[in-house]
């Protein structure tokens, strides 16, 4: 590992590469710090402490804190990630989008300006109803038209300049720039959240009764760090073998390999959907400021609030879990089968002259195809919802207020893998020329 560091740093390009993502998450901190003009800061400090476990907790872990602190980049690449997400969807949904996706390279500039757009479009949207929302609830005080447009304004830019660093470090950097903003964001809020656990649990207990509560702490942390390493590792392998053929005077074909298909095949995604669509009815109460009201309609919003999940005086609450998991669970299955079409892969199978062992070609490929991916979404499904309900029930039981959680670490776990595959491979393209120079 320190011998790979070290070749990495030998090399200038890549110094160059890692030293401006360095300089990227130096300016993405520093933007996070600068507040907006005309609001008040402590605004949404105080409604934070007053609302703890509410559903904006999960879009201020992603913020990286901008959000409470109410930053220039307080909505942060939320808009791009809502973006992005739709334009998939629309991609099942509309054909021309669909054929723009599949126009190789020229397709997918097409497709990444019109993300570009929605982001824009999405982040104007969200600070408007920001600014009329809370703006009238204390957020602008003395708020008037002027006031109102600075704010959106400010947010707005600062969505679209995450978005456009983003995209910066992917082509200047090393790794998906997007996801390195928000995995910088998630990192950046566990030392507050450490903090909030030594002071719940082990400040004041006496030496064994901390350490007890340290080592538990540490434990629980490291478990879910393995299971999520374990989730996005593994993967079943189907063996595809493909028949010898005569080209010219020579023999091509009959090797064998495999089609990977991940356990977790939908990644994070299943979780985003479902804490999304789970927030939702509380944000606009909170907008319209009817979220601490009585009645049927602020029962539903308090068990679809994680912070009352697994609270042994609060069980009636704990239903939100029981959908929240239902959620997960259709939305795993709903995403991949929108990214993976066991009928085009089983097609592409039989024109290439390749077949399963045991299998025919075909129709039979396809179902068989279909079947195992039903099998291992569900496992990969059960997973995610295993890593993510431990963080809650802990903090049900013992109150444990954090926000990174299940969702966090496998985003963070999951972007450190893969900017580190894609290190070693530059790495090892740069080997390969080195080899072919000598």
């Amino acid at each position: 590992m320190f011998e790979t560091l070290k070749s990495v740093f030998r090399v200038k390009e890549m110094r160059r590469k890692l030293f401006y993502v360095l300089l990227m998450i130096v300016i993405i901190r520093l933007g996070s710090q600068l507040p907006v003009p005309g609001v008040n800061s402590d605004y949404f400090k105080n409604w934070f402490a007053n609302n703890a476990g509410d559903a904006f907790n999960f879009f201020d872990a992603f913020t990286g804190g901008s959000f409470e602190s109410m930053s220039i980049f307080a909505l942060n690449i939320t808009p791009y990630i809502t973006s992005s997400i739709i334009m998939q969807l629309l991609t099942i949904a509309i054909p021309a989008l669909e054929e723009m996706q599949r126009d190789g390279e020229e397709g997918r500039k097409k497709m990444t300006t019109i993300t570009r757009y929605v982001t824009v479009g999405l982040a104007l949207f969200e600070s408007i109803a920001m600014s009329i929302g809370f703006g009238r609830q204390g957020l602008i005080p003395d708020m008037n038209l002027l006031k109102a447009l600075s704010v959106i304004v400010c947010l707005t830019a600062g969505s679209t300049m995450l978005m456009w660093i983003g995209e910066r470090i992917t082509e200047k950097g090393v790794g998906n720039g997007i996801s390195v903003v928000l995995c910088v964001n998630i990192v950046s809020r566990i030392p507050s959240d450490l903090t909030i656990l030594y002071q719940n649990f082990i400040a004041g207990k006496n030496v064994a009764r901390g350490i007890l509560a340290a080592v538990i702490i540490l434990a629980i942390i490291l478990l879910v760090v393995v299971l999520v390493l374990i989730l996005n590792g593994a993967e079943r392998r189907i063996p595809v073998q493909y028949s010898r053929k005569m080209v010219g005077h020579k023999v091509a074909g009959g090797q064998t390999t495999h089609i990977p298909l991940k356990v977790n095949t939908a990644g994070v995604i299943p979780v985003i959907f479902a804490s999304s669509i789970m927030s939702f009815p509380s944000i606009i109460a909170q907008l319209l400021g009817k979220a601490n009201g009585t009645g049927i309609g602020s029962e539903i919003l308090r068990g679809l609030s994680s912070g009352n999940w697994c609270n042994p005086h609060q069980l009636q609450y704990s239903w939100g879990l029981i959908l929240y998991i239902v959620l997960v669970v259709f939305f795993a299955y709903f995403y991949t089968s929108i990214t993976f079409n066991p009928l085009e892969v089983a097609d592409n199978i039989k024109k290439q002259g390749g077949s399963i062992p045991g299998i025919r070609p075909g129709k039979p490929t396809s179902e068989y195809l279909e079947r195992i991916l039903n099998y291992i979404v569900f496992i990969g499904a059960v997973g995610l919802i295993i890593v993510c309900v431990i963080p809650f029930f802990f903090n049900g039981i013992f109150n444990a207020s954090v926000s990174f959680g299940g969702t966090s670490l496998i985003i963070v776990v999951g972007v450190i893998l893969e900017t580190v595959k894609q290190i070693q491979s530059q790495m090892l393209v740069r080997n390969y020329k080195g080899f072919l120079n000598i």
